[in-house]
C-alpha cells in the first residue's frame, strides 16, 4: 500500500502571521489534511522562515521531540539549558520531553527545519526526568548516498522503538529495501521520482506499508528523507 500527499494535501500552518509558515505531512489529531498519526510517529511539519523570527516558550510532556535542520540556522532555548543554542543545516536536536519542559525557537529567514514527535510511551515517559541534546552534522556518517541520522552506527539514541532515519539521494534510479512489520515514510527534499508509474514532486510525503522493495525512479536528482517505524508498536500509543 502506497499513499501519496503532495504540498497541497497536507495539513497547513503558520506562525506570527506568517512568518513562519508549515506544511505537515501528519497534523495534529484536529487538523485536517496530511496523514492521521500512525504507528509510533504522532506528528511531522516542515516549517521555513519567511522573515527572521521566533515561537516563544511552550511546553511539551511526554513524546520524544526530534528536529533536523534542512537549511539555513535555527536557534534553541529550554527551560533544561537555559540559554540559547545555534544549530546548522545538517545538525539535530532531540528533546526528551519527560515530566515536562518548555522551549522556545528561533528561525531565520529562509531557513527550514522538520519537526517529528515520536510517542516512546507516555505511561511511563510522563513519568520520567526531561533532557536535550543536540549533534552536529559532522556526527553524521554518508556511505552510499545515505546519511544515517537515526539506527545503526548513529550517535543519536531514542526511546521510541523500532525508529530508523536516513537521507538517501541519487541521480539514478535505485531501490529502498522495507520489511514488512514496517511503516516507511518518506519526504521528497529535493527533485522529482516515479514510484509505481506515478511521479511525485517535492514536498510530497509517501507513506508506505507492506511493500518489500520499492523502486524510485528518478526524473530528476533526488533527496529523500525517510523512517522507518513499527506498524504495530509494542505499546498502547496516544491515538
Amino acid at each position: 500500500m502506497i499513499e501519496v500527499y503532495t504540498k497541497n494535501q497536507q495539513s497547513l500552518g503558520e506562525f506570527n502571521g506568517g512568518e513562519i509558515i508549515e506544511n505537515k505531512p501528519i497534523g495534529f489529531p484536529h487538523e485536517s489534511g496530511g496523514s492521521k498519526t500512525y504507528s509510533n510517529i504522532f506528528y511531522w511539519a516542515f516549517a521555513k522562515g519567511k522573515k527572521d523570527s521566533t515561537i516563544g516558550l511552550h511546553p511539551h510532556k511526554g513524546f520524544e521531540i526530534m528536529t533536523y535542520v534542512i537549511n539555513g540556522s535555527i536557534k534553541h532555548y529550554d527551560t533544561l539549558i537555559k540559554k540559547w543554542i545555534t544549530l546548522n543545516k545538517g545538525d539535530v536536536q532531540i528533546i526528551q520531553s519527560g515530566s515536562g519542559i518548555s522551549h522556545s525557537e528561533y528561525l531565520e529567514e529562509n531557513s527550514s527545519i522538520f519537526q517529528i514527535w515520536f510517542d516512546p510511551n507516555l505511561e511511563k515517559s510522563l513519568y520520567q526526568k526531561p533532557s536535550y541534546k543536540d549533534y552536529q552534522s559532522t556526527s553524521f556518517k554518508i556511505n552510499n548516498k545515505k546519511k544515517i541520522i537515526i539506527g545503526e552506527n548513529s550517535p543519536v539514541k531514542i526511546f521510541s522503538e523500532k525508529i530508523n532515519i536516513y537521507e538517501q539521494f541519487d541521480n539514478k534510479d535505485f531501490i529502498i529495501e522495507n520489511s514488512n512489520n514496517l511503516f516507511l515514510s518518506i519526504y521528497i527534499l529535493r527533485g522529482i521520482i516515479k514510484i509505481n508509474e506515478k511521479i511525485i514532486q517535492k514536498d510530497s510525503f509517501i507513506k508506505i506499508k507492506e511493500e518489500k522493495e520499492i523502486k524510485i525512479n528518478v526524473i530528476s536528482d533526488c533527496k529523500l528523507f525517510c523512517i522507518s517505524s513499527p506498524i504495530n508498536p509494542t505499546h498502547k500509543t496516544y491515538i
